[in-house]
């Protein structure tokens, strides 16, 4: 399952999606040209147990490193993520 993004000018998302089911989903709100907020991490619960959360925030941090921004996990789940991955210390806000 691949993990998609979609952005607007203020907020964003990436997502996974199963044929017509978003398998799960991570939003986040801007917060100027540099920075974004992780606010809400979700996974369905028909696919719990594959990892989909930690691949929304892991795809989050390659799109910081790609545009040399930083980023503040306010939602539990990515909060927790960064607190258990030392590599993606370069990108906390």
């Amino acid at each position: 399952m691949e993990v998609l993004h979609q952005e607007t000018e203020n907020k964003g998302r990436f997502y996974i999606s199963n044929e017509n089911e978003v398998a799960g989903e991570m939003t986040y709100s801007k917060a100027g040209d540099n920075k974004f907020i992780i606010d809400h991490t979700e996974v369905n619960d028909n696919f719990r147990g594959q990892n989909l959360g930690l691949k929304l925030v892991t795809a989050a941090v390659e799109m910081a490193r790609k545009n040399n921004m930083k980023i503040m996990p306010l939602c539990p789940f990515a909060k927790r993520v960064f607190e258990k991955t030392a590599e993606f210390s370069d990108v906390l806000w």
